[in-house]
């Protein structure tokens, strides 16, 4: 597989990385088994997936734990991303980035995945009580510590601001109030990599978050490449989800919408036709071509899913192929 160098601490990684999240945490909980999430993260690697991308708070713990298993045996193969700065609560959550806070949650964090070093640690979410260059600095300690190999940001839209109780995102702009917290933190240590959405049907990062860090080395993971699974064509209108799954509250999800945007997973079709290839891997192709900065980053909890994006990443979109996608109508589905 194709490798990528990111960031400010040279990072290498393949090409498309592997989401953990959707084995423990947000989708389809009677689809969720220890056993075949080992398989796919196993399947992952064995395809070039080196990057392996998960969080404290899913599950909350367990998914660091599956990660684990895997690492005690192919450490050498995987680059670890993990993230900290959320808390799980019976019915929400919140945001914790004290330095103390910080530096204990690395710490059962290196304990879960069985491992010395985590390569990126990531912000979840910066804490609205605490200024985020005492957050960062703390996380810039655990570098010093060798703990730690690099730090990421998540970065926060519009969306995610509604929800954490801030509308300044959609006021300023959806990543505005992101480059801002970036841009100090960068003066504390650098940002090696931010992560945000990024896929055909959710464009917005590119406006001004994917050149903000191609013009400054920092990386981009793009989260969801594949549209919470819509991009990928597998899902069928009215399907309905099970409660607990993300999508079963998302307003792009209702069986009328899926039904409104089928247009786009159409066209990802006849591209991916000319090209041998699956809607998915299209629309992981399409990420892809944003720039080299760029590793998508799709969460799967099967096997032969998590091949099957992998080789995308060998997939080359021409510029007739980049111009209709770019011609595609426009998502439809209120967000907010």
């Amino acid at each position: 597989m194709e490798r990528r160098t990111i960031g400010a601490a040279a990072l290498e990684v393949g090409a498309i990385g592997l989401g953990c999240m959707p084995m423990h945490w947000a989708y389809t909980a009677s689809q969720q088994s220890g056993e075949g999430a080992l398989r796919t993260v196993h399947a992952a690697l064995d395809a070039g997936a080196s990057l392996l991308d998960t969080a404290d708070m899913y599950g909350p713990f367990t998914n660091e734990l599956l990660v684990g298993r895997v690492l005690r045996e192919r450490r050498a193969e995987a680059f670890v991303s993990t993230k900290c700065g959320l808390l799980v609560g019976e019915q929400h959550v919140v945001a914790n980035g004290r330095p103390g806070y910080v530096k204990r949650a690395c710490d059962a964090s290196l304990r879960r995945l069985q491992t010395d070093v985590i390569d990126l640690y990531q912000l979840h979410r910066p804490d609205p009580e605490v200024p985020v260059e005492e957050t960062w600095g703390a996380m810039a300690e655990l570098v010093s510590a060798g703990k730690v190999r690099a730090l990421g940001w998540c970065a926060i839209g519009a969306r995610a601001q509604r929800r954490f109780g801030s509308s300044a995102g959609a006021a300023a702009g959806m990543y505005d109030t992101t480059i801002r917290q970036l841009e100090r933190v960068q003066q504390v240590f650098p940002v090696s990599c931010v992560q945000a959405e990024l896929s055909v049907w959710s464009r917005e990062a590119l406006d001004r978050l994917v050149p903000w860090c191609a013009s400054r080395g920092v990386g981009l993971l793009a989260a969801m490449p594949l549209g919470n699974g819509f991009l990928s064509g597998t899902l069928t209108p009215g399907q309905g989800f099970e409660p607990e799954d993300v999508r079963a509250r998302h307003p792009r999800f209702t069986a009328e919408m899926m039904a409104a945007n089928q247009p786009i997973v159409a066209g990802l079709r006849r591209v991916a036709r000319r090209h041998d290839a699956t809607a998915a891997q299209v629309a992981l192709a399409w990420v892809l071509a944003q720039g080299r900065h760029v590793v998508p980053v799709p969460g799967t909890k099967k096997a032969a899913w998590a091949v099957e994006n992998a080789a995308a990443a060998g997939l080359r979109l021409g510029a007739a192929d980049l111009a209709e996608i770019a011609a595609l109508p426009k998502a439809m589905g209120s967000w907010d």
